[in-house]
């Protein structure tokens, strides 16, 4: 885990301006594209399958706690989650929406929105470029250097943690407030 101060979040239950609590997390890196395997079912690779567990122990490590992960049915995804989980003591149910594979962020927006509904925290395991393009037009405040990383990149088995104090049925550009960022290099 980072020693960087601003990668672990504060609490949501302390804080009551904070009504939701995003997690995005893409998913751990997968073999390459253009082997005789259809995209949806590329498997992680030697490096992702590393990198999932370490990500599950950042969320642990960092108190986070999920009412509900919605993930992509894709593979690498489903994957992905399957090894983080390992390290969370009390894990959250999981929802594999085929809607959420390679979604754009007005699609992860909408299936936010309906399935959120009357939960604090909801994980979401997907794909760039739209995780990517979620969490960069989502984040409206937060620490600088937070927002800054946020906008330059979304590495695999990455975690970005944004605060929604309107709640799901408000998620639009700027509404959220970056509390975490955490990557498998940090």
């Amino acid at each position: 885990m980072s020693a960087d101060p601003l990668s672990r979040p504060a609490s949501s239950a302390t804080d009551p301006a904070v009504e939701c609590r995003l997690l995005l997390v893409r998913h751990a890196k997968a073999v390459p594209k253009g082997r005789p395997i259809d995209d949806f079912d590329r498997p992680l690779s030697k490096r992702g399958r590393a990198d999932a567990p370490r990500t599950g122990r950042w969320l642990a490590d960092s108190g986070l706690e999920p009412d509900l992960v919605l993930c992509s049915p894709a593979r690498r995804t489903r994957q992905t989650w399957q090894l983080a989980v390992l390290a969370l003591d009390d894990p959250p149910p999981a929802v594999y929406d085929e809607r959420l594979y390679n979604a754009a962020p007005s699609r992860l927006v909408a299936v936010l929105a309906e399935r959120g509904q009357g939960l604090r925290t909801v994980l979401l395991v997907g794909h760039n470029p739209g995780i990517h393009e979620l969490a960069t037009g989502l984040c409206g405040n937060g620490p600088p250097d937070l927002v800054e990383r946020v906008r330059a990149g979304f590495p695999t088995s990455g975690v970005v943690v944004l605060d929604v104090p309107g709640g799901w049925q408000s998620l639009s550009p700027g509404s959220g407030t970056v509390s975490a960022f955490w990557a498998p290099s940090d």
